[in-house]
């Protein structure tokens, strides 16, 4: 047998358009064995099928309306004035939500992080923070001196001002408009005790600090974790993970998708005889290098996921072998030396390893899907599945 020469490959898997009601399962095993056969790849084990969290909610109708997310709103928190901390700062992410939210109040106070939210989108520089004499750290400022300190900043890949572009929103849907901005959460308690807390990563120990201060506080992923109205809903993330469908309707994140990662993978064994691998994935987890944007704006990577893919890589770094273990090696013997350390690694962790120093101690599924998020992309390229071969291999596979 002549030696494999290609590692792992990430294919983006063209699929029909799916709508509210269609098979998923059935359509993606469907998808990907056609796309085998048109572009000559063979199903093998340990393969891994990742499917966007976006098709699958989109098939589940997992949606909202503003009206749905108000009378949500207004059932938990009064509908008199209500504090929203920490939103992010996204026309996709989160601008439905928040006309949800003002519809649901007669007076709304957001409190914005600065300089940044907390995905990395900048409202302001650094360079202006520190221009400023402002300590973000304690300092609560309001949207007069905030302006008077840094005028009207518009987000360098959308061109939006986030301030006056939320403010505008909840004023449309008939409700009081106050900014401020804070780092610190019980600054908005000096404003009221109603408190949604909209951050993503940091919700439970912000939701614990306000609690213990006497709020009234609900966690954006505390609305909409029922259904409203026969409204969609996620029991876990609420709100968080949502996206605009249209200007009045939010698509939620896919609840229940345990299920349907478990029958793929059965289906798959039925029709190929290979056990693969299978996830579905929202955002991949990576931060933009020019943008300074975390990408992670959804809850988590993966919502769900085969037993497979549970834990971390396990592996020798190549590069450290090479140049210090084996570094009188070379050629011939130089490979043989490091496919034998390779074979009698330890399944044990290598965490402390110097050989395995500087590999990367991420969750699996965190990294499989910031590879399907870039491969996927954001846009037009018709890829909701990405279909990854190879991803298990090492040095000494298909020797």
């Amino acid at each position: 047998m002549s030696e494999r020469r290609v590692g792992t490959v990430s294919r983006g898997i063209r699929c029909p358009i799916f709508r509210e009601g269609d098979d998923l399962a059935e359509m993606a095993v469907d998808s990907v064995l056609k796309a085998g056969e048109s572009d000559g790849f063979e199903i093998r084990d340990r393969d891994i099928l990742c499917i966007t969290e976006s098709v699958v909610a989109r098939c589940q109708g997992n949606y909202a309306t503003v009206d749905d997310i108000a009378a949500d709103v207004r059932a938990k928190l009064g509908g008199e004035t209500i504090g929203i901390v920490w939103p992010i700062f996204s026309r996709n992410r989160f601008s439905i939500c928040l006309k949800g939210m003002a519809k649901g109040a007669k007076k709304v106070v957001v409190m914005l992080s600065y300089p940044t939210d907390e995905v990395g989108n900048s409202l302001v520089s650094e360079e202006q923070i520190a221009a400023s004499g402002v300590n973000p750290y304690t300092d609560v400022l309001d949207e007069k001196k905030y302006r008077e300190l840094f005028g009207y900043n518009k987000h360098r890949f959308t061109g939006v001002d986030y301030v006056e572009f939320y403010g505008e929103l909840i004023r449309e849907m008939g409700a009081e408009a106050e900014i401020i901005f804070a780092n610190k959460a019980e600054a908005i308690l000096d404003y009221t005790k109603n408190v949604i807390n909209c951050d993503i990563h940091t919700r439970f120990s912000t939701r614990k600090k306000l609690k213990e201060l006497g709020a009234n506080v609900w966690g954006m992923d505390e609305i909409l974790n029922a259904p409203v109205n026969g409204s969609g809903y996620n029991e876990d993330y609420g709100l968080l993970g949502t996206n605009k469908s249209t200007e009045g309707v939010v698509k939620l994140f896919p609840r229940d998708c345990q299920p349907l990662v478990d029958e793929i993978q059965k289906k798959m064994l039925e029709k190929t005889g290979k056990h693969i691998e299978v996830m579905v994935y929202g955002d991949g987890a990576f931060k933009d290098p020019v943008g300074k944007i975390w990408e992670l704006a959804d809850p988590v990577v993966s919502p769900a996921y085969t037993s497979g893919l549970e834990g971390t890589p396990n592996e020798l770094k190549l590069k450290y072998l090479a140049d210090d273990k084996y570094s009188e090696l070379s050629g011939e013997e130089l490979k043989a030396a490091v496919s034998k350390a390779i074979a009698e690694k330890t399944s044990e962790s290598l965490v402390g390893n110097m050989a395995s120093e500087g590999t990367t101690p991420r969750q699996f599924t965190d990294l499989i899907g910031s590879l399907c998020d870039l491969t996927s992309g954001s846009g037009d390229k018709g890829t909701p599945i990405v279909y990854i071969q190879g991803y298990f291999d090492n040095y000494t596979t298909g020797k």
